[in-house]
């Protein structure tokens, strides 16, 4: 599970901001801000990492979903955008390529990509919707240290390295729900197979009856750039838009 390994305790990257104790509380389990709002995330302490299957044009791999995104949900399942904790950067690639990070501008170019538009207008929508609404990542909470950009590095890294974790494609596969322009499958089993990855439920998106979203939720312990994400049930109705039967899961067009 997610937040067992050691993807979701210890990143894989170098974050410049300060470190956590290890007694932070977990996001969404207090009704108010936490005395060191750079340990807690607050207000929008319910992490959706949220992925796209685009099969018309094809999006990505044809054995991988593609990342969507990680936004901070409040906790009852409304949603801040457009916030003001940080800049909204308009120039992600050169962030990224001028902190040393071109595997995961490489790996992004793979797999977090538009079903419209240019990647970078969307990594552009995707930071300044969501990252600027999460407080961790403020630049205060970098200390003497902080060096503009910083916060972009991490917000990406993080959302890579939690869609990481979660293979949707494999989940299904290992279930038998494969892509298939005939067959049709049930939300309860393929809610049944994401559910393994987590623990938890899943989010499931539909267009048309046939299956595009996944959304994983998680509250965080410390910061989204240290802390460990922990496997939550969805905030609010978490209903999702998938019929009950007859979703198709169809396969990405060559």
């Amino acid at each position: 599970m997610l937040h067992n390994s050691p993807q979701a305790s210890s990143p894989g990257f170098l974050s410049s901001a300060p470190s956590c104790p290890s007694d932070s509380p977990l996001s969404c389990h207090n009704t108010t801000a936490a005395p060191d709002s750079c340990c807690f995330i607050y207000p929008g302490g319910q992490l959706l990492q949220t992925q796209f299957w685009d099969t018309s044009p094809a999006i990505g791999p044809d054995d991988s979903w593609t990342l969507h995104g990680l936004w901070p949900d409040l906790c009852d399942g409304r949603y801040p955008q457009y916030c003001h904790f940080t800049p909204a950067y308009r120039n992600i690639s050169s962030i990224l390529t001028a902190a040393g990070q071109t595997d995961l501008l490489d790996y992004m170019n793979t797999y977090w990509l538009p079903n419209a538009g240019t990647a970078e207008h969307f990594w552009e929508h995707e930071w300044s919707k969501h990252g600027t609404c999460i407080n961790t990542l403020a630049p205060s909470c970098y200390g003497d240290g902080y060096e503009p950009g910083a916060e972009v590095v991490d917000f990406f890294n993080r959302a890579v390295e939690v869609f990481k974790g979660l293979d949707t494609y494999k989940a299904l596969e290992a279930a038998g729900i494969t892509p298939s322009t005939s067959k049709t499958y049930t939300s309860d089993a393929i809610q049944a197979a994401l559910t393994k990855l987590t623990g938890s439920a899943v989010v499931l998106g539909c267009r048309n009856g046939a299956l595009n979203q996944a959304w994983y939720s998680f509250n965080v312990k410390g910061s989204i750039q240290t802390g460990t994400f922990v496997p939550a049930a969805p905030a609010g109705s978490g209903a999702g838009t998938c019929p009950r039967g007859g979703i198709r899961y169809l396969p990405k067009s060559s």
